[in-house]
């Protein structure tokens, strides 16, 4: 079915996929649990705007530099987020969706006048997860296995400033692999997938993000298309063909709560 050069484009891509969609159930499941939808979105377009600072200013910088700015402007968001959490809890949500708004308008006015200022954006949202290399997985490795290993292993980490670092963490790594669309579509749609399913949110959102990565990449690529929206589109037929069954059964979801 692949030829050899289209597996070598594959694998990296289909890895890369599913380390997103490993790492990102748990979070999305959480992120609904605390109800602040937008916060990927938020945190996702301020590490994508630290990117964006970073290759118009600093062009030769080392793939570690970015990677660490990246992530300091995701730390920072997700402080400030923490923040409004225990200072501003009704204002939370505003503050996190304007985050987003004011980020992803600093980005638009910093790339205007770029000969290649649409093609950066279009990167930064959608991403090119079929042009992942294995220099870059060998990068977000590190950081998807500390999430991992601290939300499995101290479960106490997910509450207070702990779950907002983690977060952070993640969605820096995620960003420069898959753009904002799909980091949005894998913490969310299996997320709410799982919802319907009580007792096995977990396992069910990991084999949700697992089949829309497998649709969407293998999709992306006998048919010559841009993989994001792709595999957004895929990650939501996904949730839909998981949740709704159960939904026509029961005539509602629950809230999702991690295993």
């Amino acid at each position: 079915m692949f030829s050899p050069e289209l597996l070598g484009i594959l694998l990296p891509a289909l890895v890369a996929g599913l380390a997103i969609g490993l790492t990102h159930a748990p979070l999305g499941i959480e992120v609904l649990r605390r109800g602040i939808i937008f916060i990927d979105l938020a945190i996702a377009q301020i590490a994508g705007l630290g990117l964006v600072v970073m290759e118009l200013y600093w062009p030769d910088a080392a793939g570690w530099l970015l990677q660490a700015v990246a992530v300091a402007c995701a730390l920072a968001a997700a402080l400030l987020f923490h923040w409004s959490e225990r200072r501003l809890p009704a204002q939370q949500e505003a503050l996190i969706g304007s985050s987003f708004v004011l980020a992803a308008s600093l980005a638009l006015l910093l790339l205007a006048d770029q000969p290649h200022g649409g093609e950066a954006i279009q990167h930064l949202l959608s991403g090119q997860l079929l042009f992942v290399g294995w220099s870059e997985l060998i990068l977000a490795a590190p950081l998807y296995a500390l999430v991992l290993l601290a939300w499995f292993v101290w479960p106490r980490v997910r509450a207070g400033i702990g779950f907002y670092v983690l977060f952070a963490l993640a969605v820096t790594a995620s960003v420069q692999l898959a753009g904002v669309y799909v980091v949005f579509a894998s913490l969310i749609l299996p997320a709410l997938a799982a919802a319907a399913w009580p007792g096995r949110t977990l396992a069910v959102a990991w084999a949700s993000a697992a089949m829309a990565v497998l649709a969407g990449l293998t999709a992306a690529l006998l048919l010559d298309w841009p993989a994001g929206p792709v595999l957004v589109v895929s990650y939501a037929l996904v949730a839909l063909a998981v949740a709704l069954p159960r939904w026509r059964r029961t005539g509602h979801s629950r809230p999702a709560e991690n295993d």
